[in-house]
């Protein structure tokens, strides 16, 4: 069994000299258990409601610990608003819709959208190594 996300997140932030600690483990552990991007807000709130917590200011400064390590990707939704999630690579490359009246978030994968991606990078020479696309709009719900 391959080690989890967060457990190889634990072991490259102490291969890089961070120290341990219980927020840190408690923040890692609610990235590993979603598969899309996250605020700090999300992440307090998600620790508040466990028997663990973390300042505001800690979930913060693990964030760009694990950003400057690249375990997670930096996902800017707008508004000021930006979340995070676990890189899991390919396995886990996703795109995002964003509403812009009430912030929902939703993952999307669109295999057509990747050879697109691929096809341009053949057309234009150049060497894709890494792409997010955030389409910004309103969700069904606020639509309407």
């Amino acid at each position: 069994m391959s080690p989890s996300w967060s457990d190889n997140a634990a072991a490259q932030l102490a291969a890089a000299g961070y120290r341990r600690g219980a927020a840190r483990n408690a923040v890692l552990e609610v990235l590993d258990r979603e598969h899309c991007a996250l605020s700090a807000f999300d992440i307090e709130d998600a620790l508040r409601g466990s028997d663990r917590s973390a300042g505001r200011a800690s979930i913060y400064r693990i964030l760009d610990q694990l950003e400057k390590l690249q375990l997670v990707t930096r996902v800017e939704t707008g508004q000021g608003v930006v979340r995070y999630e676990a890189a899991r690579g390919e396995h886990g490359h996703h795109h995002h819709l964003v509403c812009d009246h009430c912030g929902r978030l939703v993952p999307f994968a669109d295999e057509e959208l990747e050879q697109t991606i691929s096809a341009v990078s053949r057309r234009v020479d150049f060497e894709v190594s890494d792409h997010e696309i955030v389409l910004h709009g309103a969700c069904g719900s606020c639509a309407e």
